[in-house]
């Protein structure tokens, strides 16, 4: 196994969040550009852009356990899931995150945290009832590989660009039903188009970073427990209790890029705008990773 220092060094992962922050950087100096052009004053969008986006960092981890009905729990509380995260961070040598359950029977779990020492690990009680120990540290250490790469952080602050577009489509719709003059609604009407083209492209560059880091966290977790068949077990328990949930049930859909499994099992298009990699092929590579801890040749562990 490897050293708790060098666990889930992935550079990968890390090419890939330096690019996708690249990619939207420039996507949204564009939008900006449209901005500007259809007459809105700077201190307008820096003072909207600035508000969203310390809302967005501050605000995202009370949002997201609110809406699954979280509460954090002291250690007297839940005294043996805090010991398996200890014993993990201790592993993983990282600071010991916050921890939250959810009383929902959706089998699921997610991390958010901007940094890695404000960070917050949330359970269900959907997980905890049907997991075993070892399946339910697989889960744990997943999402504490999350916040080790910090791509909770970077899948955060991509959201905020996706909603300021979206924030700039609806409130362009309103403007342009108003009685404003031809000119103003065809400046609108444009910044309207340029702000479509941001969210899809952002919608894009989002889902396929996320599929990427669910396969480095599936590796992460399998370094650090040195069982990656206990992950993978996991899994399939996890994705056969989910047919099981009522779609009702099956709230959060936002966050669903933060879950260790969508609600949605379903892909779409060739998996295009799926948040997570195909069940078969995370197995698939829990199953070389199994084979590689245990010195037999194999390929790559993981492909995105």
């Amino acid at each position: 196994m490897a050293a708790p220092s060098s666990f889930g060094r992935d550079t990968g992962l890390q090419a890939r969040m330096l690019l996708t922050m690249f990619l939207l950087g420039l996507v949204y100096a564009v939008l900006v550009g449209a901005l500007f052009a259809s007459g809105a004053g700077g201190v307008t969008i820096a003072l909207i852009a600035g508000g969203l986006f310390l809302f967005q960092v501050f605000a995202s981890e009370k949002l997201a356990l609110r809406a699954m009905g979280a509460r954090e729990v002291s250690p007297q509380e839940a005294p043996e899931l805090h010991a398996m995260i200890e014993r993990l961070c201790i592993q993983a040598d990282l600071p010991k995150p916050r921890i939250a359950v959810a009383q929902n029977d959706m089998p699921n779990a997610f991390a958010m945290g901007i940094q890695k020492k404000n960070s917050v690990v949330c359970a269900t009680t959907g997980i905890m009832d049907v997991l075993s120990p070892a399946e339910l540290e697989g889960v744990l250490a997943h999402e504490l590989t999350h916040i080790a790469n910090r791509d909770v952080a970077i899948m955060t602050m991509a959201s905020f660009f996706a909603s300021i577009a979206s924030m700039i489509v609806q409130w362009g719709f309103f403007f342009t039903g108003g009685n404003q003059d031809d000119d103003d609604n065809l400046g609108v009407m444009g910044l309207i188009l340029v702000s479509v083209l941001v969210y899809v492209l952002s919608f894009m560059l989002m889902r396929a970073l996320s599929r990427y880091r669910e396969f480095a966290a599936d590796r992460g977790a399998a370094v650090i427990t040195g069982r990656p068949s206990a992950l993978s077990s996991a899994l399939l328990k996890i994705a056969s209790q989910m047919q099981r949930i009522p779609a009702q049930d099956l709230r959060t859909q936002e966050l669903a890029a933060f879950f260790i499994f969508p609600p949605k099992t379903k892909s779409a298009i060739g998996n295009l705008f799926s948040t997570h990699p195909p069940l078969e092929k995370r197995l698939a590579a829990l199953q070389r990773l199994e084979g590689q801890l245990q010195g037999a040749p194999t390929s790559g562990a993981f492909s995105a």
